[in-house]
């Protein structure tokens, strides 16, 4: 099942990417959407009890299968940024949904989500608290039946694409308690709800999401009040695998890319390839990525099959980000000038590498993990 999605990740990637060069950046986000989406891939987003695609033996009807998420980034990341992401945000802002949703919000949500009739954006980061969700200061306050809530979140992906944004909001206590948050389910038409967007080095739909006195049903609570960090952490823990192999796949490329520009490209009468230096550098390459891929595998299967994965999902995210991020660095190097030249492929690689290292816990976050159940041995 696995190889059978690569391929299909594969080909729609050779086939789309190249439609998607020198679009409006919206408009290639949502024609990257729809590719994947008409190739069936979305559905791997979503869990099979929910209208997403059955997975078999790889998880439970309820949960979306990290080893195959992690097949579909790899390979579309190593043909398309925009792909990727469009793809991955799809299962990220709406799994809370899947965790904490009533029968009748995920009936109606979930299955637009896993075609692609419907965007969806996880909306946790704000201002004053990125890697530390206890500072959240969104407030989300009772009125009536329902909820009030006010606030601005930032760096949110699909920002003035999405249908929906799960929020996660203080329901209680104050900024730096872990316990009184609670996380929303928030259409975009709600009113009160105003978008800025904003440009990142990589093309890419994000921007800032403000609340104001935006009001919402009771129904759109998302688990149980005060249950909201809890829901946040799982949905993190169940997709920052997919991070690292999104990583892989862009230094997958960019060592292709060295491979091929090195073995032609001539200089003092000699392929550069034949440079023991240049050598020498392909071949680390080669056995950083390996070792990159082997960690993701590892924690893939941990996380599908319900076992202590925090260390093993902490050590692929920081390894294989890090990594992509020499290997991307290593092969503008080789391309010379060409490397830093606009529109060239390393060029782009370089860019939509870097910010794999920051978001879904940034590398020294990954490091606290480790650390912290290393100490506790």
């Amino acid at each position: 099942m696995i190889d059978a999605l690569r391929e299909r990740a594969r080909a729609l990637g050779a086939e789309a990417a190249p439609g998607l060069d020198g679009l409006d950046e919206e408009v290639a986000a949502r024609a990257a959407l729809k590719a994947v989406a008409d190739a069936g891939l979305v559905a791997w987003t979503v869990p099979e009890r929910d209208g997403g695609a059955a997975t078999g033996e790889l998880c439970p009807a309820d949960a979306v299968s990290v080893r195959a998420l992690c097949a579909l980034r790899d390979e579309l990341a190593y043909h398309s940024g925009m792909l990727d992401v469009m793809l991955v945000m799809q299962g990220l802002g709406s799994y809370p949904v899947a965790l904490g949703g009533s029968d009748e919000l995920r009936a109606t949500a979930l299955p637009a989500i896993a075609a692609g009739e419907e965007i969806a954006a996880f909306a946790l980061t704000e201002p004053g608290a990125g890697s530390s969700l206890a500072d959240i200061v969104t407030l989300a306050e009772r009125k009536g039946e329902g909820w009030v809530l006010n606030g601005r979140k930032t760096f949110i992906s699909n920002c003035g694409l999405a249908s929906f944004y799960t929020v996660l909001a203080r329901t209680s206590g104050q900024p730096g308690d872990t316990d009184g948050l609670s996380m929303f389910f928030v259409p975009a038409d709600v009113w009160g709800l105003d978008l800025e967007p904003f440009e990142v080095m990589a093309p890419h739909p994000i921007g800032d999401v403000i609340l104001k006195d935006c009001e919402l049903p009771a129904t759109f609570l998302l688990g149980k009040e005060g249950q909201g960090l809890e829901l946040a952490l799982a949905t993190l823990g169940r997709f920052r695998t997919s991070v690292a192999s999104a990583a892989n796949g862009l230094a997958r490329r960019a060592l292709d890319e060295s491979l091929r520009h090195l073995a032609t490209r001539k200089q003092f009468g000699r392929p550069l390839a034949a440079n023991q230096a240049l050598r020498f550098d392909l071949a680390e390459m080669d056995a950083r990525l390996r070792a990159a891929q082997l960690l993701v595998d590892e924690a893939a299967t941990l996380v599908d099959q319900g076992g202590a994965s925090d260390m093993a999902v902490a050590r692929a995210k920081l390894i294989a980000t890090e990594t992509a991020g020499w290997i991307c660095d290593r092969a503008v190097q080789h391309h010379g000038g060409l490397g830093v030249k606009r529109g060239t492929v390393v060029e782009r690689l370089y860019r939509e590498v870097r910010a794999l290292r920051i978001y879904e816990g940034t590398s020294e976050i990954q490091m606290l993990i480790l650390a912290k159940h290393l100490l506790a041995r």
